[in-house]
């Protein structure tokens, strides 16, 4: 019963005029940006937090989540077609959703793929809906000790689970970890690592950092590369699958939510290794593994099912405990500072309208989400004959007058290029950028928690073993660092993000 009276909250506050118009506008461009190869949902949300300065929070939250899941939507469209994954995410779907194209499927495998992801994102909305509500009142039971462990797993489990190189993984981490150090001390008021800067005496702007690494520095690879783009299908063909089509997916379809379920609540997973993980299941789960690659539903289903169960349960940590999951939710944290709200379990208390009101509105979006993918496919495929060179002027130029409106600082732009052009570096360097957000998110949050639970001890370091909690938490990044030497983890993950 209380569940139903929490979602009529939401329900009351999603389904205001104004919420209503900022989810439409969230999950168009998600879609949008998912549609379009070289943007991204990260690098869309950091060009927009300037923006939400202006709306409520509840708007600000509705509009940037519908972003991030509607942005799941809209790369299949052109993995499918164009075989280009438009999201990370779908890089997996370009294998068969492509190959189904070729053989003049497309149709059926973007109805498949639309229909697995309203699946699967309905069921992961009404998880964190069941689960919000215990698991925050199990993190009232977190004290200082526990929070410092709690985020230093998140950033060890970040770690294991990013892309690339192990070492360049930890050394991105460590860099955030420094950076989210920039500023004044808190305790002294002592000034550190400004370099006799007064800009730099607040430290650096969340602001700054996300549009320049994942705004510029994109655009900056994104010249770099081919932009022709041939689209090989003709005809669309028929959206709706068929009954064969439907026998063969609604397994892949059910495996693909549970399993994007579970990996999307991981820090550092999401919806791209939720994808890529469904998509390794269902090979080895078919009768017949060769026909993957050459155009199989079952390739379609299941990851697509999967990255959008995860994109919806990454929310879970970010709502409940407030704690970044990925790049995206570490964005979203941005966000809700923005607008003076601490992230943790007190929102639902506090809050309970921004609360339940973003989660209801996942649902509304998901509907929309329907009902703009498969009736609007024409326009989707014309817009991918929109030229990049035509766009990120218009992107550079949005990206900087952000940046400025916040402070209304020239130094925050010139930070902001430097950033950018960090940023190309890390691309060319192969250095997941997602691990240093996450640090220079937790980072200040960890030393806060670290001095808290120092001062309540009087200095003694053992009360973070000594608190069962806090200890378990420990052990279990411990766990994840010795999981992450063993050879045969390496070579497994090393192969996984090959593929893509």
């Amino acid at each position: 019963m209380e569940l139903l009276a929490n979602l009529a909250i939401g329900v009351e506050a999603a389904l205001t005029w104004n919420n209503l118009l900022y989810c439409l506008i969230g999950v168009t461009l998600g879609t949008l940006v998912g549609v379009l190869p070289g943007l991204g949902p990260v690098a869309t949300i950091a060009m927009l937090l300037p923006i939400t300065y202006g709306l409520s929070p509840a708007a600000a939250l509705i509009m940037l989540s519908g972003i991030y899941y509607g942005a799941q939507y809209g790369g299949s469209t052109t993995a499918i077609l164009v075989n280009l994954p438009g999201e990370s995410s779908s890089v997996v779907t370009c294998l068969d959703g492509h190959a189904m194209a070729r053989k003049g499927r497309a149709g059926a495998a973007l109805g498949i793929a639309a229909i697995g992801s309203f699946i699967a994102g309905s069921f992961a909305i009404l998880l964190v809906a069941a689960a919000a509500t215990p698991l925050a009142a199990f993190a009232l039971k977190f004290g200082p000790a526990e929070y410092f462990s709690l985020m230093l797993l998140g950033l060890v489990a970040a770690v294991v689970l990013a892309q690339g190189d192990l070492l360049k993984a930890v050394a991105m981490t460590l860099l955030g970890l420094l950076l989210g150090l920039i500023g004044v001390d808190v305790n002294s008021g002592e000034e550190r690592f400004t370099f006799g800067l007064p800009e730099l005496a607040d430290g650096i702007s969340f602001v700054v950092i996300s549009m320049g690494i994942f705004g510029i520095g994109e655009i900056i690879s994104n010249l770099e590369r081919d932009e022709t783009r041939k689209i090989s299908v003709s005809k669309v063909g028929r959206i709706l699958p068929s009954r064969d089509d439907y026998r063969r997916s609604w397994k892949p379809i059910a495996r693909g939510t549970g399993l994007g379920s579970i990996l999307g609540i991981l820090p550092g997973g999401g919806a791209m290794l939720s994808a890529f993980a469904s998509y390794m299941v269902e090979k080895r789960l078919a009768k017949d593994p060769s026909r993957f690659g050459k155009g199989a539903i079952e390739g379609v289903a299941g990851p697509e099912s999967a990255n959008n169960a995860g994109a919806q349960t990454s929310f879970i940590p970010l709502l409940v405990m407030g704690l970044p999951s990925n790049a995206v939710m570490a964005l979203m944290v941005g966000a809700m500072m923005i607008h003076g709200i601490v992230p943790g379990p007190q929102v639902i208390t506090e809050r309970p309208e921004l609360f339940w009101g973003v989660i209801v509105s996942m649902w509304v979006g998901n509907v929309l989400l329907l009902m703009l993918n498969l009736p609007l496919i024409g326009i989707w495929v014309k817009l991918l004959s929109v030229p990049y060179r035509m766009l990120y002027p218009a992107i550079l130029l949005f990206c900087c007058i952000g940046v400025y409106s916040v402070n209304n600082s020239l130094f925050d732009v010139l930070l902001t290029v430097g950033f950018g052009v960090l940023g190309y570096l890390f691309i060319k360097l192969r250095c997941e950028p997602a691990p240093l957000l996450l640090g220079f998110i937790l980072g200040p949050m960890m030393e806060e928690n670290l001095r808290r639970a120092m001062l309540l001890s009087r200095g003694d370091a053992t009360v973070f073993f000594t608190r069962p909690l806090s200890l378990t938490l420990l052990l279990l990044a411990v766990g994840l660092l010795v999981i992450m030497l063993l050879p045969t983890f390496r070579r497994t993950r090393e192969a996984a993000f090959t593929e893509e």
